[in-house]
């Protein structure tokens, strides 16, 4: 099955080229304030409308710049550090789920701080509203025929021009989309329902992502420029560090909260 063809650029008006993949990110973004109203109106607590607008604008500089510096440092630093000037070249692609996260973590730190909450207190208020974007960057990928999987023999394989060989690979674009987005959001948003001690959907949302990005990264073709650490890929590595504290902010959660 050939992967359809979608021109990445969706709407050019003279020079100026508005692409699919910049769509996703708006949309995810959103999607993040539609839900972010929602759950201020119906789970009313210290966060105002007001302050979700300001968590939008410091999630994005978040994920903009930590995606685009955890880009550089995990997968190429040796390129970039002999042209660091390249790091802005954000129109060239590439970008770092895991420096995303290190970005956001550390704008909701700042944020935080400057509204007398803790960080943990706002990771469970935002992280519920995340999957929906991870979503929405992975279709993202697959219009722009990127980031396909391994050669697979499954009835649902598809050929991706951009890979040059002709094999039909897992559209693994699309089981990031199903798993890191859909799954995982309706996950969380049922967790995240009920009181839960302070810290646990944070930790639900961490492990979750880690496991589902671990298992599907085994379907992803590695970055040729990487390839495999003793069968792992980088991307399996920087998961592994979420799941474990995941699991410790989880219990600890639930044990500070009995005492």
């Amino acid at each position: 099955m050939l992967a359809p063809h979608i021109d990445p650029v969706a709407l050019q008006i003279g020079p100026l080229a508005i692409h699919w993949y910049g769509l996703m990110y708006l949309a995810g973004f959103g999607i993040a304030w539609l839900l972010g109203r929602w759950r201020i109106h119906h789970h009313p607590g210290q966060l105002t409308l007001r302050d979700l607008e300001d968590i939008i604008f410091y999630g994005v500089l978040g994920v903009v710049l930590g995606g685009r510096l955890g880009y550089a440092l995990f997968y190429k630093p040796a390129e970039y550090l002999s042209n660091p000037l390249a790091i802005l070249e954000v129109w060239q692609g590439g970008m770092s789920f895991h420096g995303g996260l290190l970005g956001v973590i550390i704008a909701m730190l700042i944020f935080a701080r400057r509204r007398g909450l803790t960080l943990l207190t706002l990771g469970d208020f935002i992280v519920p509203l995340i999957p929906p974007g991870l979503a929405a960057g992975r279709l993202g990928n697959f219009i722009n025929g990127e980031l396909w999987g391994r050669p697979s023999d499954l009835p649902w394989a598809m050929i991706f021009p951009g890979s040059r060989d002709d094999l039909p690979r897992h559209p693994s674009q699309l089981y990031e989309m199903g798993l890191e987005g859909l799954v995982l959001f309706a996950v969380i948003w049922w967790f995240a329902r009920k009181p839960r001690p302070t810290g646990q959907v944070s930790a639900l949302f961490l492990m979750g992502y880690g496991v589902f990005r671990f298992a599907v990264e085994f379907t992803r073709e590695p970055d040729d420029f990487l390839g495999l650490f003793a069968g792992f890929s980088m991307g399996q590595i920087l998961s592994v560090p979420m799941i474990l504290i995941g699991a410790i902010l989880f219990f600890w959660s639930a044990r500070r909260s009995t005492h």
